[in-house]
């Protein structure tokens, strides 16, 4: 049977003698959008989709958007061999079976040295076995990260690539003109091997969600507790736009307070309207399940994700508060807080930045584990210079992050480079005022709480966390020899000698003018060489 037509050629594309280098599969809006950005930057394209109405849709609005030069193609051999070699093929399709399914698809008219770029927001693993499979055929492969939603893919994202090198360098120009552009150059960057590129637009996505839902309690606080109206808080955040908290989020949040209700035309009023219940997409969730997996705290980006998972609780919700409120809680605030408008407002904006920065911070220690696991060697700093421009967590401070990890690559976390070390600690009053108020009046701030409890635990020498082993120790019925201790100086010590101790009060004991950890030798059998049971035991 004779393969469909390709559609006509817009007059730019009958411009360029040349085939063009690179095509996208894929053409819902964001496919779409990021072909026609292509495009307009100079760089002939084939389009493919199943429909062949989306191929018309896109040349129509290829040559109602100035004649940009897209060629599309209603069948995948004549879409792949539209192409000058070395191909590039960059699919924007649905993660997960539907990309097995378009790559089966193409595969076959592919030859060695071509390759195929994934946009999706996909599962890093699956981006790595596909890498697997295409080297397997001799295909180049890329797992790159999206990010800028379709205004981005039409007007500059930040693209996040990773995989093959050379598959990267094959189109490394298209890209660098396609991405945003800021002070410091394009916003995309080889980001690493294998499913570096998807990991870190994982990361980046589930920062995404705890900036969201901290701005989201920040809008509750000053709403509930300042008396805020919808105008007053979409001043507070343009404001707001103009200083440190500049960013994407800030801006879009000043601007969804300004939107009236179409039905009765009430102005800012549409917000009000919107049901509480939040919808995701699995970013969110596989960034706190990695987190769990490298053992990497990351109490914000987990909190926004149980933010979500409440919301969808509506109708329990709404029972909840009936039942509770029958018993005696009340319906509205528990405690009304006095404070000045103004004197709110700072607080509050003082006390989201300083959880922004947590949020951050716990998504870059995500990345730096997942890239010391992996061999990565990911470049911290450049991730942050490709995320200030194109992307949804676009800051200004993006560039104070980028600085330092340029002077500290080895940094352990943002909360201790000097900088921000200063900044935090200029705001933690603020910081504490805020979410202590919010839990005397019965608000919930989860994410400002995990993010303040993660700058107190991680700022502490001494954790209580000696208490937990210890109960560890005594039911799970550790031998004296694999405890470890630690000195006046806090460091680390193997306990693997002892003394025995006359009588139970011998808790904590000098020995050489240095404090020793003390453990009980608990009944059961512990062998005779540990003592014997009931004696307490020092170690040294």
């Amino acid at each position: 049977m004779a393969s469909p037509a390709p559609a006509p050629p817009s007059p730019a594309v009958a411009a360029h003698s040349a085939a063009p280098r690179i095509g996208l599969a894929g053409l819902a809006t964001m496919g779409q959008n990021l072909a026609l950005n292509i495009a307009e930057k100079g760089f002939p394209i084939s389009v493919y989709n199943r429909s062949p109405a989306k191929v018309d849709s896109t040349l129509s609005r290829a040559q109602a958007e100035g004649g940009l030069p897209v060629l599309g193609h209603r069948d995948p051999r004549g879409f792949v061999l539209s192409l000058a070699r070395p191909r590039t093929v960059v699919l924007l399709v649905q993660a997960g079976p539907a990309v097995d399914a378009t790559i089966e698809a193409l595969s076959p008219y592919l030859d060695e040295g071509d390759a195929i770029v994934d946009g999706g927001n996909e599962w890093y693993q699956n981006t790595e076995r596909r890498i697997q499979e295409a080297a397997a055929r001799g295909i180049l492969y890329l797992g790159m990260g999206v990010s800028g939603g379709e205004e981005g893919a039409r007007n500059g994202p930040s693209l996040m690539p990773g995989g093959h090198v050379q598959a990267y360098d094959n189109i490394r120009d298209i890209l660098q003109k396609a991405a945003a552009q800021t002070e410091d150059g394009a916003c995309v960057t080889f980001v690493g091997p294998g499913g570096a590129g998807n990991f870190v637009k994982m990361v980046h996505n589930g920062i995404e969600y705890g900036d969201m839902q901290l701005i989201a309690e920040v809008y509750d606080v000053l709403r509930r507790v300042g008396g805020l109206s919808n105008s007053e808080i979409a001043d507070v955040f343009a404001e707001w736009n103009k200083g440190e908290l500049e960013s994407f989020l800030v801006e879009i949040t000043a601007d969804v307070f300004t939107v009236a209700d179409p039905l009765d035309g009430s102005d800012g009023a549409l917000v009000d309207k919107i049901l509480d219940k939040t919808g995701m997409k699995g970013t969110g969730k596989w960034t706190v399940q990695q987190a769990a997996e490298l053992a990497v705290a990351a109490p914000t980006i987990a909190a926004s994700l149980d933010g979500r998972y409440l919301s969808g609780l509506k109708d329990e919700r709404v029972a909840a508060a009936g039942v509770l409120e029958e018993e005696g809680m009340p319906a509205g605030l528990l405690e009304k807080v006095s404070v000045d408008k103004k004197l709110l407002v700072d607080r509050v904006r003082q006390a989201l930045y300083a959880s922004k920065i947590c949020s951050y911070a716990q998504g870059m220690n995500l990345i730096r584990a997942k890239s010391v696991e992996k061999g990565w060697n990911l470049n911290l700093a450049e991730l942050a210079r490709i995320w200030k421009g194109g992307c949804i967590i676009r800051a200004r401070f993006l560039d104070r992050i980028k600085r330092a990890y340029d002077r500290n690559p080895e940094l352990a976390n943002l909360i201790v480079d000097r900088e921000f070390a200063k900044e935090m600690v200029q705001r933690q009053n603020a910081w504490r005022w805020v979410v202590a108020r919010a839990v005397e009046a019965g608000i919930s701030t989860p994410g400002m709480s995990a993010s303040l409890s993660y700058f107190d635990t991680y700022r502490c020498s001494r954790l209580p966390a000696n208490l937990i082993q210890a109960q560890r120790d005594l039911f799970e019925h550790t031998p004296m020899s694999a405890l470890t201790v630690q000195d006046a100086d806090h460091h680390e010590k193997s306990g693997n000698k002892y003394q025995q101790v006359a009588g139970p009060s011998a808790a904590l004991l000098g020995v050489g003018g240095a404090p020793t950890v003390v453990a009980a030798v608990y009944p059961g059998d512990r062998g005779s060489e540990q003592g014997s049971p009931g004696q307490i035991l020092v170690l040294e």
